[in-house]
């Protein structure tokens, strides 16, 4: 069977998405699987797969995620969370909620924020974690990054206390350099303990199978991929006329008269999903046929 759509993944612990990737294409005997937002190997939750065309909407998938996170405090390691080595350890067992929480409103908007060394970003064209393993020290560059609610979960006192925190953000946030950042503020020190997604890309941790559920289901022959529009739902859709849809689905552009304009998901007459197109002056250009029709 060639599967088409997505697969909503609860990446284990310990693996990366690479390895998730792999094993996904493995089972389901597909060459063409792709995922959206990188996770740590140490980070667990949602971990959206497109399976084969849905690859080429990875791009258009919404960019919103959200997780929970464990922080500790009066710690600080190479690689911002404990899967580095231990660069101070400050017991601060007076820390009180309080003080936390007043800090930790500084993170909530828009921020500027410093990835960390150990990160997939290139600089030059060379991974960040790749120039760290190497000693190499690089100026990393500042980015703009916007968390949409940050709220307190749990506090859980001592010498080195912790935290946990929801945190629901936009795309290239980095939840070890909040960790870091919110230590560094504080004085303590501060690094990243656990950390789940709960949602990416409009995917909920909720929905997730993990991979021994979707081995599960491929025995059983009851495994659905996610349908392909379904994970576009923020986007606006037109709906086209049978004659003019073939010629979009042929590479056209077709001018109608629309109410919306910009990213759209397209549909014929017969709500056939056909793909991703552009509204530009009442003009349909398509982006992307994921459905054309015979």
């Amino acid at each position: 069977m060639l599967f088409q759509g997505f697969l909503n993944l609860n990446k284990p612990f310990d693996w990366t998405s690479h390895d998730c990737v792999a094993r996904v294409r493995k089972l389901l005997r597909l060459k063409r699987v792709g995922h959206a937002g990188t996770l740590d190997p140490a980070a667990t939750g949602v971990l959206p797969i497109a399976l084969g065309k849905a690859t080429r909407l990875l791009q258009y998938l919404p960019e919103t995620k959200a997780y929970k996170a464990t922080i500790r405090l009066g710690v600080r390691t190479t690689t911002d969370d404990l899967q580095g080595e231990i660069i101070t350890s400050q017991p601060c067992p007076g820390l009180s909620l309080s003080e936390v929480k007043t800090v930790l409103s500084k993170f909530q908007g828009k921020i500027e924020q410093i990835p960390p060394n150990y990160s997939a970003i290139q600089v030059d064209g060379k991974r960040l974690y790749d120039l760290a393993r190497k000693g190499e020290i690089v100026e990393v560059p500042v980015r703009t990054v916007e968390i949409f609610h940050i709220e307190v979960l749990e506090w859980r006192e001592g010498d080195f206390p912790e935290l946990d925190v929801a945190i629901a953000c936009g795309g290239g946030t980095y939840i070890r350099a909040i960790a870091r950042d919110l230590g560094a503020i504080l004085e303590t020190g501060g690094t990243l303990a656990a950390l789940i997604r709960t949602e990416s890309s409009g995917f909920q941790l909720t929905d997730s199978l993990t991979l021994t559920d979707l081995e599960a289901q491929l025995q059983a022959g009851t495994f659905q991929p996610i349908l392909a529009d379904a994970a576009l739902q923020h986007l606006s859709s037109v709906t086209v006329p049978i004659i003019a849809a073939q010629k979009w689905c042929q590479g056209q552009r077709i001018s109608l008269t629309f109410d919306v304009s910009g990213i759209v998901r397209v549909y014929d007459e017969e709500t056939r999903f056909l793909g991703i197109g552009q509204l530009e002056d009442e003009v349909l250009i398509p982006q992307m046929v994921f459905e054309p029709i015979s």
